[in-house]
C-alpha cells in the first residue's frame, strides 16, 4: 500500500470542552483514552504467566513459537552473538548510542544521592542508606519498532545505581538476517554488548515478565534441575529477579501489574502517549510533526493536542493531512490518530488547558505557549515535560539526558519515570547509645502502652534496669 492510501484526511477527532470547566475526575473521563487497558489484558496474560511459573523454559519456547514464530534452541543469547552484534554496529548508530549513554549517565550521577546521617539527639543517629537492588530484569520491546534506545534507558541508571546483577530480555525476530535469525534485533544486541550487558534472553511479551518473576530452568523440562547461571557456557536458564523495568505493549504492562508484589516494577509503561498544550504562538508544523512522531510507535499510541485556539487546531489538522501520507508508517500513524485515544481538545483558555493536561497525566507533555517555562513548572502530573519549540519528545526519546521509560495511562499522577532512584532502596540504620535511649524511653513506653503493646515498653525498660544493675 503506498503511503498516500493509508490516510484519508482529518481523521483525528475534536473534543470541545469549552464551557465545561470541572474537577480533575471529570476531565479524566472526558479526555481521550484507549478502549483496551491493562485491566482488560490481565485475563489474557494470567494463564501465560501461570504456565511459565509451572513449566518454565518449555512454556517459554511454546509461547515464543506461538507469538513470535520462532523455534528457540536456547533462550539465552550466546556470547558470540553479542560480540558479533557490537562488532557490526553501524558506526553512526554506535556513536549515537554512546552519546545517549553519556548524557543519561551524567544526569543519573547527579541524582544518585549519597547516604544521609542525621543526629536526632546526642548519642542517637539515623542513617538513610541508599542500597541498590540485588538483581534486575530489563525489558526492551522489539515488535513494530525494536527500541534500541530503551537498552540505554534501562541499563545506564541500573549501572549508576550499582546493581550487581542485570539481565535483559527482548523478543526474538524471525526475519533477522543470518547469523541473527531467531535472536533479538541485532542492534539491540549490539547496544547490550556496548554497555557491558552479557545476560540477554530471546524472550518477549508477558512471558518474559513471568520468566523474570519466577525464573526458569535451562533444559526446558520444567524440573528445575538446571538453574540459571552467569557463566554463558550453556543455556543456564534465568534466575528470578527482584525488580523489572522497561516499556512494553499492553500485555507486558498487564503482566507487570499481575506480578507486582512478587517483583517490584518501575511503573506501567505501556503504549506511548503525547499531550501538547499549545496556544497561537505554537508552530502548527512542529505540533503536527510531534503528534505524528508518537503515533508512529503503535496503532494504539495516543496523540492529544489541547488548545484554546481554533486557528491552531485547524492549521494542525491541515498539517496532518500533509505529513501523514508522506510518512513511511502512514497506515500505522493514521490508525493511531483516528483511534479513540487521540484527539484535539478545545478549551476555553490556557488555565483550563493546564487543568485538562494535569488530569490527563500524560507520559510525554509538551508545552508550546508564550509562557511555556512558567507553565511547565506548575504542572503536577506528567511523566516528562518538554518546554518550548525546541524540546520535542523525540529529543527525550534519545539524547536529552532524560529517561524515556515513563508511566502511561494516567499513572503519572502517582508514578515517576525510570531513574537511578528506581534501582535503589532506602534503608534506615538506627544507632542509639544508652543515654540517648534512656532520655526517650518515657515517650516510647507511653506510646507502646497507648497501643496496648506492653512488651514493647518492657523491651526499653529492661535496658535501663540492666544499665542500673551494672
Amino acid at each position: 500500500m503506498p503511503p498516500s492510501a493509508a490516510y484519508h484526511g482529518r481523521v483525528i477527532r475534536r473534543i470541545d470542552l469549552r464551557g465545561r470547566a470541572g474537577a480533575d475526575t471529570e476531565y479524566r473521563r472526558l479526555v481521550p483514552r484507549a478502549a483496551l487497558d491493562a485491566d482488560a489484558a490481565l485475563e489474557a496474560v494470567r494463564p501465560v504467566c501461570d504456565d511459565v511459573r509451572d513449566r518454565g523454559t518449555a512454556a517459554l519456547r511454546d509461547y515464543t513459537r506461538k507469538f513470535d514464530g520462532v523455534d528457540l534452541d536456547r533462550i539465552r543469547v550466546p556470547a558470540d552473538a553479542l560480540s558479533r552484534a557490537v562488532d557490526t554496529l553501524d558506526p553512526e548508530v554506535r556513536a549515537a548510542l554512546e552519546e545517549s549513554a553519556r548524557r543519561l549517565r551524567r544526569s543519573c550521577e547527579q541524582e544518585r544521592g549519597t547516604d544521609a546521617v542525621t543526629e536526632v539527639t546526642p548519642g542517637g543517629t539515623v542513617t538513610r542508606r541508599l542500597v541498590p537492588v540485588q538483581r534486575v530484569g530489563l525489558y526492551v520491546p522489539g515488535g513494530l519498532a525494536p527500541l534500541v534506545s530503551s537498552v540505554v534507558m534501562n541499563v545506564v541508571p541500573a549501572q549508576v545505581a550499582g546493581v550487581p546483577s542485570v539481565a535483559l530480555a527482548s523478543p526474538p525476530q524471525r526475519d533477522n538476517a543470518a547469523p541473527f535469525t531467531g535472536l533479538p534485533n541485532p542492534t539491540v544486541l549490539g547496544a547490550c554488548a556496548l554497555l557491558g550487558v552479557d545476560e540477554v534472553y530471546a524472550v518477549g511479551g508477558a512471558q518474559a515478565i513471568a520468566m523474570f518473576a519466577y525464573g526458569c530452568d535451562g533444559d526446558g523440562d520444567g524440573d528445575g534441575e538446571n538453574p540459571g547461571d552467569d557463566t554463558g557456557t550453556g543455556d543456564g536458564g534465568c534466575r528470578p529477579v527482584d525488580l523489572v523495568t522497561g516499556p512494553g505493549n499492553i500485555y507486558v504492562v498487564a503482566a507487570k501489574r499481575l506480578l507486582k508484589g512478587r517483583i517490584g516494577i518501575d511503573s506501567e509503561a505501556g503504549p506511548t502517549e503525547i499531550a501538547i498544550l499549545a496556544d497561537d504562538s505554537a508552530d502548527p508544523v512542529h505540533v503536527a510533526a510531534d503528534l505524528v512522531s508518537q503515533a508512529e510507535h503503535d496503532p494504539m499510541a495516543a496523540s492529544v493536542l489541547v488548545t484554546p485556539s481554533d486557528a491552531l487546531a485547524g492549521a494542525v489538522e491541515a498539517e496532518l493531512d500533509k505529513q501523514v501520507p508522506a510518512a513511511r508508517h502512514a497506515e500505522r500513524i493514521g490508525t493511531a490518530l483516528a483511534g479513540r485515544q487521540s484527539g484535539i481538545v478545545l478549551v476555553e483558555d490556557l488555565e483550563q488547558g493546564q487543568a485538562v493536561v494535569d488530569a490527563y497525566a500524560a507520559e510525554h507533555l509538551e508545552i508550546q505557549t508564550v509562557d511555556a517555562r512558567e507553565r511547565a513548572m506548575r504542572i503536577r502530573n506528567a511523566g516528562a515535560v518538554f518546554v518550548g519549540p525546541f524540546a520535542p519528545v523525540s529529543l527525550g526519546d534519545y539524547c536529552a539526558g532524560s529517561n524515556h521509560v515513563l508511566p502511561t495511562g494516567g499513572c503519572a499522577c502517582h508514578s515517576s519515570g525510570l531513574s537511578v532512584r528506581s534501582f535503589l532502596k532506602s534503608m534506615h540504620v538506627v544507632e542509639y547509645d544508652a543515654q540517648a535511649l534512656a532520655e526517650v524511653s518515657p515517650q516510647v513506653r507511653a506510646l507502646a502502652l497507648a497501643e496496648d503493646l506492653p512488651a514493647h515498653a518492657e523491651a526499653v525498660r529492661v535496658r535501663g534496669r540492666v544499665r542500673t544493675e551494672r
